[in-house]
């Protein structure tokens, strides 16, 4: 058990580097800027980043094998329907819930994770200088109550 604990421990303390991007880019379009903006090559992945049966966040990613570094574009929010009890006022009625993967940086809507030592103030300035980029900002991970969320 001490072995299982000591596994778990390291990957929390996993460190890497997180973006925060405001925009309103359907991913596919986002995804595309960024691989022409940077020189990587994010794709989809076959599975969503997955909470529960409801909860899911699609992600992207790019394993560059060259300089070992890992490269995972998440959606930050995921939203959920349920339908609404009978005796309430709108009967049969769809409930929309929205979720956070980061709940701490709501604002955002994308988050561009990678090794910690890639991102500088260059890369910065090329993501913001994609059109309809509103804003992009490095996200201290070391206070991030949510960052176990974003280690898989």
């Amino acid at each position: 058990m001490g072995a299982t604990l000591r596994i778990y421990e390291d990957l929390y303390d996993e460190e890497f580097s997180l973006v925060g991007i405001y925009t309103s880019l359907e991913d596919y379009t986002l995804v595309y800027a960024l691989n022409e903006a940077l020189k990587i090559h994010l794709k989809r992945t076959e599975k969503d980043l997955i909470f529960s049966s409801s909860i899911s966040y699609p992600c992207f990613e790019w394993k560059d094998e060259l300089y070992d570094q890992n490269w995972v574009l998440f959606i930050n929010s995921c939203i959920t329907s349920q339908q609404t009890t009978p005796a309430g006022l709108f009967p049969e009625e769809l409930s929309y819930t929205s979720h956070q993967l980061v709940p701490e940086h709501k604002e955002v809507n994308y988050l561009l994770k990678m090794d910690e030592d890639v991102l500088n103030s260059v890369l910065l300035k090329k993501i913001k200088a994609i059109p309809k980029v509103v804003t992009a900002y490095a996200i201290e991970t070391e206070k991030l109550k949510s960052k176990p969320n974003l280690i898989f």
